[in-house]
């Protein structure tokens, strides 16, 4: 060996060095409080009100498991347990594009990308769209996962103020065109955490800013299937001006099992384009079993008999949650009546601190995740997140005779 190359010797008993620090964005990017609440909640005989979490008992268990079987027998099941493309199984992508042209927007299997979880597609469109010290803007409060991805990217969030049925457009209008916005991202139909739903003149006014002053949308919408009353309104995709910069997002997590971790992502053809690619450093595709598995279950099952049947149940969990809270939560207490999804927001009297009364709470086997990590400005501190869909009416009448000796 040339000695000017050979490697230094290294003293036995030297003091070792610590490795390099970790990348900033690792340490200043925090947790997220939901998840740390619901490993607290996960205790015997605890009644949470604090994840969004499906109902176990409204799987389609015997459903999925038959999928299951029969993707994995026959000439097909060497396919289910092989690598797959990126962009996904075509005959899911094609299912997924004949739900959204059933709602009303065109779209092909061309359009669509299967992404891990709709989580994943958000994670993609950052690490796609955003250089560090861009801006973001966010419905204030805010979907908390989201907060956490556009961290990791770097970006600066700034909120849009909201009123009680969502984002205001000429505060949108002006704080695009002053903070030289890059992207908002939005949840419009029954929001996480608000439960509140974005009127349709409010999405093609949302659509028409984004096209005059050159803003990318990113529109999920993983709770739209799930609606109790009222209209349906279309997506902001599918409003004029929105065509060639909207990214919409879904997720089959609330209608038919989260632990399936599958979602889509629909975009114009170059934004897609680059989403791929970034799938591609991050995962190179998505599970090929599942993806198989719930593509068949699509062609064998109607999934939307199914989701009529969680409908129904979710909206009597509702309706027992909304009747019960003005016994419940102190005096003078404002919640809201969200049309679907799986959350009520709620807003204590002056003088509460829903984060300090959560301790109590928990000691009386109750749970609920306070609104505070939710806000990308100013945290309201008398603000909690209730979710209904876990419980049955009974559980939910209970955990609310324990919530209000907790905040008694």
């Amino acid at each position: 060996m040339d000695p000017a190359h050979a490697t230094p010797a290294v003293p036995a008993h030297a003091t070792p060095v610590a490795p390099p620090a970790f990348a900033a964005r690792a340490s200043t990017v925090g947790g997220s409080p939901v998840r740390e609440i619901l490993a607290l909640t996960e205790r015997p005989g605890v009644i949470s009100f604090a994840g969004g979490l499906p109902a176990p008992e409204l799987f389609d268990t015997a459903g999925l498991r038959a999928a299951y079987a029969a993707t994995l027998t026959g000439p097909g099941a060497a396919r289910a347990l092989q690598y797959s493309t990126t962009e996904g199984a075509p005959e899911l992508r094609e299912a997924v594009a004949a739900r959204a042209r059933a709602r009303g927007l065109a779209t092909t299997a061309g359009d669509v990308l299967v992404t891990t979880g709709s989580q994943q597609g958000l994670t993609l469109l950052a690490a796609t769209l955003l250089e560090p010290g861009d801006t973001v803007l966010v419905e204030d409060p805010t979907y908390l996962a989201a907060l956490q991805c556009f961290g990791l990217a770097g970006a600066r969030v700034v909120p849009v103020p909201c009123d009680e049925e969502g984002l205001l457009p000429d505060a949108l209008a002006e704080i695009t065109a002053r903070e030289r916005t890059k992207l908002l991202y939005t949840v419009p139909t029954f929001q996480n955490p608000t439960g509140r739903t974005l009127p349709g003149g409010r999405r093609a006014e949302v659509a028409r800013i984004a096209a005059r002053l050159g803003l990318w949308l990113v529109e999920d919408d993983p709770y739209g299937d799930l609606r109790y009353e009222g209209s349906h309104q279309p997506w902001i995709a599918a409003h004029p001006g929105a065509e060639d910069r909207t990214a919409l997002l879904g997720s089959f997590s609330k209608v038919m099992a989260p632990g399936l971790r599958l979602g889509w992502l629909r975009a114009p053809a170059a934004l897609r384009r680059a989403a791929v690619v970034a799938k591609q450093a991050a995962d190179l595709h998505t599970s090929t079993v599942d993806q198989l598995a719930v593509a068949h279950y699509l062609g064998a099952t109607d999934l939307d008999a199914h989701v009529a049947g969680v409908r129904e149940a979710y909206r009597a969990r509702r309706d027992a949650l909304l009747a019960g809270l003005g016994a419940a939560l102190p005096a003078g207490s404002q919640w809201n009546r969200p049309e679907g999804g799986m959350f009520v927001w709620a807003r204590l009297p002056a003088g509460y601190d829903a984060t300090a009364l959560l301790k109590s709470a928990l000691a009386h086997d109750v749970a609920y995740v306070p609104g505070a990590p939710f806000h990308a400005g100013a945290p309201d501190p008398r603000t909690l997140r209730l979710s209904f869909t876990t419980h049955t009416p009974d559980e939910i009448a209970e955990g609310l005779r324990r919530l209000h000796r907790a905040l008694g």
